[in-house]
């Protein structure tokens, strides 16, 4: 069976504010990231269109986890190891067009930016919410209970499906591919809003112009971190 979980994000932010937030995180997260066989690789990111939505945004994306597979894992899967994630944008809608049987065999998983910590090497004071005060906006830090008492207030849903049918290991690897897109979510997070006072005030086509700067630094970083063990790879199925 197909492992689903749906993640709810609260965020102190305005919906309006999330669009320009979330953009401007990715593109610097999948930069800062881009290392050591790790980050974001975007494949593709142009216009589409919906009936019922409108214009919106296709992304694909290679969500890289080489440097995280654990030695069990390392034996079975190729050494460059990655996670694919489309998503079509309707903002502030995402299509994910459930199925009846789908809602009901999801796991709702609430994601907490302020009590809950990224891995130690990832973690910074600095994009700490409990720790952050935002110059511009006031906002933060952010203490136990602000869910339910902050202002403004949004929650970002994001639905994973994580499948490896392979006898054996297809439990453990699933639970492996959720952790690990739960930790990216945490710590991406958790920086769009302690970036704030970067983003914050930027237009669409603002924040557009930054991502495409940076998606071109990220794919050809991670590329680069990459082509060692591509080419040691390739030569392996040579021999």
């Amino acid at each position: 069976m197909v492992l689903i979980k749906e993640y709810r994000i609260c965020m102190p932010l305005t919906v309006e504010e999330y669009k320009i937030g979330q953009l401007y995180m990715i593109a610097r997260h999948s930069l800062e990231q881009s290392d050591d066989g790790e980050g974001v690789e975007v494949i593709e990111n142009k216009e589409c269109y919906d009936p019922d939505h409108g214009n919106g945004q296709y992304t694909e994306k290679r969500i890289h986890l080489s440097s995280r597979l654990p030695y069990w894992l390392q034996a079975v899967c190729p050494k460059v190891f990655y996670v694919i994630e489309k998503g079509w944008n309707y903002y502030p809608y995402t299509c994910l067009k459930l199925s009846e049987e789908t809602l009901k065999n999801r796991i709702v998983d609430h994601v907490d930016i302020a009590f809950e910590e990224p891995a130690e090497k990832h973690y910074k004071k600095e994009e700490d919410p409990k720790f952050f005060k935002s110059r511009v906006t006031g906002r933060g830090p952010l203490v136990e209970g602000w869910r339910q008492t902050d202002e403004p207030m949004m929650c970002s849903y994001k639905l994973v499906e994580a499948s490896f049918e392979v006898w054996g290991l297809q439990t453990r690897v699933e639970d492996f591919i959720q952790k690990c897109i739960r930790d990216v979510l945490l710590l991406g997070h958790r920086q769009a809003f302690a970036w704030i006072d970067e983003w914050h005030g930027m237009s669409i086509d603002d924040v557009r112009t930054y991502e495409k700067d940076k998606q071109m630094e990220a794919n050809d970083k991670l590329r680069q971190s990459l082509s060692p063990t591509m080419a040691a790879d390739k030569a392996q199925e040579n021999n």
